[in-house]
């Protein structure tokens, strides 16, 4: 199976994004137009299988269309009233829209007809769909005693009057009914009790029928009246897809960069804008524009969000999620179990495999993000769009993710990978970046040797902070300075006079092996937590990198506070099981148990103390190292890097 893994970005996303056209705008205005009796023009469609379906099967109904892909035109010349068509046989691939949109309109007609679809199609249901136009006059059967396609169409025209019809399977239910209600003999008047999920969806159908000249009543909320009435051709312009939009949306929020798509607004008649909203909660900064909608991360809390009325966007805020500082929960989207697969089982699987924690809920999941945890997998798409570009998005910040059958998202994206692409950080030429890369993370992750091996693959100094601690720490145990006497830690830190390079040296005397004695390991997380020996060797970090024009510096708050404008962060981590067993091998005359114990110390004082905790930083890659090489990483490392070098 074709396979196609993300490179992350190296630094925080940037620029504008090339969206297609609405999946959801087009197909109901193609129907629309192809209903109508004349010639409609059609910009900025969307050209994907979706729409591809719709296309073939209006043209199989008896609409002609001229097509200009390069300059997204269509012009479509519709075939009015009444349908008539012989012994058809339409497949509606794996488009749901068209399946539901046109199942009722062929059923208006006159005409015999077997409609069929996909594997993945055939298992979606229809049942509350047929049920409802059977009861208005239609003779529409399964062929396998099912409510699922394939289905035989004797059509004969539809009474039509008054139905019920329940909106908690699918609003493309009702949005088809309501398109084809105008053909109906006495009309339709559509009573929808209790919630109608993804409410917005049906909004904009009103909203394309008024385009073409047919109007629906709604005496209340729940009520929808449509009269006999005839399409009138119309120019339409396509909105960009908000769907597809708000991958990019999510990239800026997870990178901690910019994402700007242009054509979108406030004002906008798709239901899924709201997404932009949800990230703005989170704490994006949006820029509502009259022209484009452009996000910028700026971290990312938790909360619970109800996105019944935009459940295509539920994947992309589970991989948004997986970054937060807190618990999200998504509800309301129960229904998406029907979809193209069981959405909600799929991302609980598939997010699993990333090392996120995840729980599936009666109407959605809940996500508690731990950064640390996060790691690379090959993901599975089960044939379905949303699954791949959603996924996509968290290896833009962990390396080694794979998306299995990428090209599924053809069904309506099919420039996804590219458009994505823009907003990768533009390359610099060499002699004009400042090329310090951050390295941080826990005891034992690798970072000492990552950071040695990267700096000799890209010819830049290193620097190991963690080195510089550990020295402090060697000083004041030769000095037999009490670990819990900081002012005279302090004063060690100002007068030790330390030098690190390949060999560490303190007060002139080599203490390279006596900084990883396990004495040190005991106290450096203490040296490393006290506020005043910080505030002395923090300086020290920072002119080194800027004196010597760059370098790899490696520590446990590079990212986070001695160079937080970093060309490159890293978040180096592993399994505490590995870390602790790289650690027991590096040590004699200590206890598997008494490292591994020592390990846990150790994580829980430097990310829970109050200067400078260990923490993942905004925008940074996070590698987990648990069954790679060093060599391994080190090379994946210097891929990335290079993606910000001009050739």
């Amino acid at each position: 199976m074709e396979r196609r893994r993300i490179t992350p970005f190296a630094r925080p996303s940037e620029g504008s994004a090339n969206v297609p056209g609405s999946k959801s705008h087009t197909n109901r205005v193609l129907l629309c137009a192809a209903l109508a009796d004349g010639a409609s023009r059609i910009s900025g469609a969307l050209f994907a299988d979706d729409t591809e379906a719709m296309l073939e099967a209006v043209r199989a109904l008896g609409a002609t269309t001229v097509i200009v892909e390069d300059e997204e035109i269509l012009e479509i010349n519709g075939f009015g009233k009444p349908l008539r068509f012989g012994n058809l046989t339409v497949d509606f691939r794996s488009s749901g829209t068209t399946s539901r949109f046109l199942i009722p309109v062929m059923a208006a007609g006159h005409g015999t007809a077997v409609v069929d679809g996909s594997e993945q199609l055939r298992s979606r249901p229809f049942g509350e769909q047929l049920a409802a136009l059977n009861a208005l006059g239609a003779q529409i059967s399964s062929l396998n005693d099912s409510d699922e396609l394939p289905l035989e169409i004797h059509a004969r025209g539809v009474k039509g009057g008054e139905i019920e019809v329940s909106g908690e399977a699918s609003s493309q239910f009702i949005s088809g009914l309501l398109m084809a209600a105008p053909l109906f003999e006495e009309g339709l008047t559509l009573k929808v009790p209790g919630r109608l999920v993804s409410r917005p969806y049906v909004d904009l159908t009103i909203e394309v029928m008024s385009d073409f000249g047919v109007f629906v009543e709604m005496p209340d909320d729940s009520t929808f009246v449509v009269s006999p009435q005839t399409y009138a051709p119309s120019n339409i312009l396509i909105e960009p897809d908000a769907s597809a939009a708000s991958y990019f949306f999510a990239a800026a929020a997870i990178t901690g960069g910019t994402a700007r798509v242009e054509g979108l607004n406030a004002a906008s008649l798709q239901g899924d804008i709201e997404f932009v909203r949800v990230l703005e909660k989170l704490g994006a900064k949006v820029v509502w524009d009259d022209a484009y909608i452009q996000v910028e991360g700026r971290g990312l809390s938790g909360g619970r969000f109800d996105l019944s009325d935009f459940s295509d966007t539920a994947q992309t805020l589970a991989s948004v999620a997986a970054f937060a500082d807190s618990e999200i929960e998504i509800t309301g989207v129960g229904f998406i179990r029907a979809k193209e697969t069981n959405r909600i089982a799929a991302l609980v699987s598939e997010l699993t495999k990333c090392g996120v924690e995840v729980s599936e809920t009666n109407d959605g999941l809940k996500i508690t993000p731990n950064k640390w945890l996060l790691r690379g997998a090959e993901i599975d798409t089960y044939e379905d769009h949303r699954m791949a570009m959603s996924m996509s998005l968290i290896g833009l910040r962990v390396p080694g993710l794979e998306i299995r059958d990428p090209s599924c998202v053809e069904k309506t994206f099919p420039s996804f990978y590219e458009s994505l692409e823009m907003l990768r950080p533009k390359p610099q030429k060499r002699p004009d970046l400042l090329a310090v890369i951050a390295i941080d993370g826990p005891a034992g992750s690798g970072k000492s040797t990552v950071a040695k091996q990267l700096a000799r693959e890209l010819r830049l100094p290193n620097f190991d902070t963690g080195a510089m601690y550990r020295a402090v720490a060697a000083a004041a145990l030769r000095a037999n300075v009490h670990p819990s006497d900081l002012d005279g830690i302090s004063a060690i830190a100002q007068t030790a006079e330390i030098a690190i390079g390949e060999r560490i040296f303190i007060d002139g005397s080599d203490a390279t092996e006596e900084i990883r004695s396990p004495e040190v390991n005991q106290l450096v997380s203490v040296v490393a937590a006290t506020s005043s020996v910080r505030k002395v060797l923090v300086p020290r970090q920072r002119k080194w990198a800027t004196d010597l024009g760059g370098g790899v510096m490696e520590g446990r708050d590079i990212g986070t506070k001695v160079f937080p404008d970093a060309t490159f962060k890293v978040f180096l981590t592993a399994e505490l099981a590995i870390r602790a067993r790289r650690r027991f091998d590096e040590s004699s005359g200590v206890s598997f148990e008494d490292v591994l114990s020592d390990l846990k110390r150790r994580d829980h004082v430097d990310s829970t103390r109050s200067d400078s905790p260990l923490e993942v930083a905004p925008g940074a890659l996070i590698f987990d190292s648990s069954r790679l090489s060093t060599e391994e990483v080190v090379g994946e490392l210097a891929i990335i890097f290079d993606t910000l070098i001009e050739p």
